[in-house]
């Protein structure tokens, strides 16, 4: 017969190897060196409430600890000094004297190299990638133990299969391009059912889809894309998780969530953010209603809520040495959050560029959240940067619309006219396309002419380009016909593919065309730093043709677009001011020698590009 005492014994030792192995520390490392010295570590184990933590390392104390509603969390908030050194320390939980459980933490040395963290600009232009749609590296992991969704490429909406590797494997492509920075849908664990592909349904904000890869083939992607000059934009999500996230049955606390007597979906109103008149029931819908119903609304006004996801953005841009983030559904959490999201990552790297999705249609709704001090309310927002959607919006119209008084090209004049509203309108990120609307080719009616001109208008407007993947091949899609069409599987990125658009060869015609226009465009604009940082100067359209400069003190480039069907010939006249001191010049999509600056043929439906010379 066994004795009470002694089965008291083992049933203690068995509980504390279970905390032990269970036991979950977020965020799982940190770096000495941080300008920001406090940490918040949020502990997940079987009651671990009942438990004291202690730490016993030079440099590191522990301030407070506060008990979770539920009892299988605690935060322990620490202080690290100065006098912190690198290294692995241990937390011990204790219960009265015994220890029940303990966890080596690692604290490394803050990497003080700046270049690391270079940030983006207008010198760049921005390539977006879904990495299950791009291309497959390693089919061994397509499908991964304790996954819930299996690969399935014939389903438009399911997995297929492509990773980090396959990434890797073409960055020489992207390289050859042209482009300068890979912006990447998530990567982070999607433990969904369905639909987990697109990578914003987090269900573990600290680890690598396995479907994927690993956290350290991320880190080598940055690395080998680093090395060829490429920059990376990781895509962060700070509004909603999945469902399928661990801590969904076991909330820290009730409002972790922002919670409904029942499922209440956003009105996806992001006006209400910054509107004088908004009522309160449609400003409450906006920023807590939930996105969908796999997608938990984050309370960012819950302290520890909102530190993690803080502590989360700063662990990933240090561990991997990004160069920018994309942040998603940008005006849907609260404000006053974003507002210290932005000051916290400025604090540890004061020139970071982060980019928000402000889905917004007028340029008066996105200048309310780029950086600036003169908001009606008084709010400042700290981002960095935007996207031009209104202008996103304009180029739909200007090249399917035949000009007239209030048509076409005037469009796009009326949307920069306006950029008086923004803080610095050099800040906007200007596309082509993304992942959740209509592709370039299609939205211009799959005519290529028509194509070369919206990629034309928007490598030299100003702002920062960023172009979708499969763009430079005319890959289509309409976003009515469901997501699946406009995030097809770039062709080549998969064994047994009947064509390989990665390579020449296995380019049709047409693509070909398309790829060798879009890379000499990009190759162009990539060493010429008036189409990067110059001045913009446009004349009003006349005549079915739309004239800009982007000029500075030593150089200009004139930028012009027959927007009819008919060869026009321009009279430059009334370009004077922007012609004065230069005799002829040299068309960059063409390489011809332009000397006659008094009239000038453009054919039509077509754009055309003078660098200027005295």
């Amino acid at each position: 017969m066994i004795s009470r005492p002694f089965l008291t014994i083992v049933l203690s030792m068995l509980y504390m190897l279970s905390l032990n192995a269970q036991i979950r520390v977020e965020p799982p490392s940190w770096w000495t060196g941080m300008k920001h010295p406090k940490l918040q570590l949020m502990v997940h184990g079987a009651n671990i409430s009942v438990t004291t933590p202690q730490i016993d390392y030079q440099g590191v104390q522990i301030e407070s600890v506060v008990k979770a509603e539920s009892p299988n969390y605690l935060f322990v908030n620490l202080l690290i000094t100065d006098e912190a050194k690198a290294g692995t320390f241990k937390i011990e939980f204790k219960n009265k004297k015994k220890t029940i459980a303990s966890y080596d933490y690692i604290l490394n040395e803050r990497v003080s190299d700046p270049s690391l963290y270079q940030g983006f600009d207008n010198s760049d232009v921005i390539y977006l990638l879904m990495p299950d749609r791009f291309a497959n590296g390693d089919p061994n992991n397509d499908d991964m133990v304790g996954m819930l969704e299996k690969a399935d490429r014939s389903n438009s909406l399911g997995r297929h299969g492509g990773d980090i590797k396959g990434i890797i494997d073409h960055l020489d492509y992207l390289e050859e391009l042209g482009v300068t920075v890979i912006w990447i849908n998530p990567l982070l664990e999607n433990n969904m059912p369905k639909q987990s592909y697109h990578g914003y349904a987090i269900t573990d904000y600290y680890k690598v889809d396995p479907r994927f890869g690993t956290n350290e083939d991320y880190k080598n992607l940055v690395k080998k894309a680093h090395e060829k000059g490429l920059k990376i934009i990781m895509d962060m999500v700070a509004n909603h998780a999945g469902t399928e996230y661990y801590w969904n049955d076991d909330l820290p606390m009730k409002d972790w969530y922002n919670q409904w007597d029942e499922f209440t979906r956003s009105n996806y109103r992001g006006i209400t953010q910054a509107d004088p008149y908004a009522s309160e029931y449609d400003y409450e819908k906006m920023v807590k209603g939930w996105f969908d119903m796999s997608m938990a609304d984050l309370n960012q006004h819950n302290e520890f809520m909102a530190e993690f996801l803080i502590q989360n953005t700063i662990w990933w841009i240090e561990y991997l040495g990004l160069d920018g983030i994309r942040q998603d559904t940008y005006p849907y959490p609260y404000k006053d959050f974003m507002a210290d999201w932005m000051k916290r990552i400025l604090l540890e790297y004061p020139d970071y560029n982060v980019v928000g999705e402000v889905w917004l249609d007028y340029p008066s709704m996105v200048a309310y959240w780029l950086d600036n001090k003169t908001n009606h309310d008084g709010y400042r927002s700290y981002l960095t940067n935007v996207f031009d959607f209104p202008l996103m919006y304009a180029l739909n119209r200007a090249f399917n619309e035949q000009d007239g008084w209030d048509k076409g090209t005037l469009a796009l004049y009326e949307i920069l006219a306006q950029d008086f509203l923004y803080s610095n309108p050099m800040n906007v990120v200007v596309m082509t396309d993304n992942h959740d609307g209509d592709r370039l080719f299609t939205k211009m009616q799959e005519d290529i002419r028509k194509f070369k001109m919206g990629m034309v208008f928007t490598m030299t407007v100003r702002g920062i380009p960023q172009i979708y993947y499969g763009g430079e091949i005319l890959m289509a899609g309409k976003e009515h016909d469901g997501h699946g069409h406009i995030r097809e599987d770039f062709p080549g990125g998969w064994p047994g593919d009947e064509a390989n658009a990665f390579t020449k060869e296995g380019r049709t015609p047409g693509q070909q065309e398309a790829f060798a226009f879009t890379r000499r465009l990009l190759q162009w604009r990539k060493t010429n730093e008036v189409v990067q940082y110059g001045e913009f100067t446009q004349y009003i359209p006349e005549n079915g043709v739309y004239v800009y400069f982007r000029h500075n003190d030593d150089a200009s480039v004139m930028v012009m677009f027959n927007n009819t069907e008919e060869n026009r010939e321009v009279d430059f006249s009334r370009f004077s001011d922007n012609l004065e001191g230069y005799k002829k010049g040299r068309s960059i999509l063409t390489r011809r020698l332009v000397e006659n600056f008094d009239k000038l043929v453009i054919p039509a439906k077509s754009p055309m590009i003078v660098e200027l010379m005295k």
